[in-house]
């Protein structure tokens, strides 16, 4: 008999499905660019505020009393110990060059602790996801269990991660030191790193500084699939910061030893 989290997990694929709908019309269109205030270029676009918004309308409808925390229209307070995270396009420098990177993230946390995750690339037809029970991949109608591969050594490790440059400071002398000690480094990635990574076809993904949204949709789909998450600087990982993901505990580890 289906469960809480089954049900709950059923209505994550129809937010992603939903908001598919609103953003691929955007999608290589050149779409107009808006610019948010940070230092570095980080653009937003009428893609990622239109999957947002139909996210938040079909919560809203559906679970009204659930808390709703989104990249582009803020924090909704709940009264049911649920919230939503989103970020409706994870990459949208990858978005608005048309590259098919980006994806859109959807998490569940019950209490501050993530328990359904989606990630959905639908220009490529990939949909992630993850809940206590496991994690999937439906590509394009057809669905596996999906499980991360064999731990390997750090030495012949591959890794992802969006950029060498957003990595600043100590966080930069880490960095190289883990890239200095592994077999491959791949950059441009974004959130499909992370999802590779639980699909069992690379061994970790990390990212500094990330926000809420960045990685909620991601954890349950790499704990479902046997992966482990945490970060090199010992900082709430649910919240974001610097999060590393890795086949197992014991390569995560080997890792963080190399970044120190």
């Amino acid at each position: 008999m289906p469960d809480h989290w089954t049900e709950l997990t059923e209505f994550a694929l129809t937010l992603a499905k939903a908001s598919a709908e609103a953003i691929l019309p955007h999608f290589r269109q050149n779409t107009l660019v808006d610019e948010k205030t940070h230092e570095t270029w980080d653009p937003v676009t009428e893609g990622d505020r239109a999957g947002e918004r139909v996210i938040r309308d079909l919560i809203e409808k559906h679970y009204p009393t659930h808390g709703i925390i989104g990249e582009e229209y803020g924090t909704k307070i709940g009264t049911s110990g649920l919230t939503w995270v989103l970020d409706p396009v994870d990459g949208t420098r990858a978005f608005v060059i048309g590259l098919p990177t980006w994806g859109t993230l959807i998490g569940l946390y019950e209490d501050g602790i993530p328990k359904v995750g989606v990630m959905h690339q639908p220009f490529v037809g990939d949909l992630f996801y993850g809940n206590p029970h496991g994690a999937w991949l439906n590509h394009r109608g057809a669905t596996q269990a999906i499980h991360v591969r064999k731990t390997k050594s750090l030495g012949d490790a591959m890794v992802g991660t969006t950029s060498p440059y957003l990595y600043k400071g100590p966080d930069q002398v880490a960095f190289q030191n883990l890239r200095d000690k592994t077999k491959h480094v791949r950059f441009g990635g974004d959130c499909y790193f992370f999802a590779l990574v639980a699909g069992g076809h690379m061994d970790m993904a990390l990212d500094p500084g990330l926000q809420i949204y960045d990685i909620a949709g991601l954890i349950p789909i790499v704990t479902g699939a046997g992966g482990y998450v945490g970060s090199w600087t010992a900082n709430d990982t649910n919240k974001g910061g610097n999060v590393l993901v890795a086949s197992s505990q014991r390569l995560f580890e080997e890792a963080v030893a190399a970044m120190a």
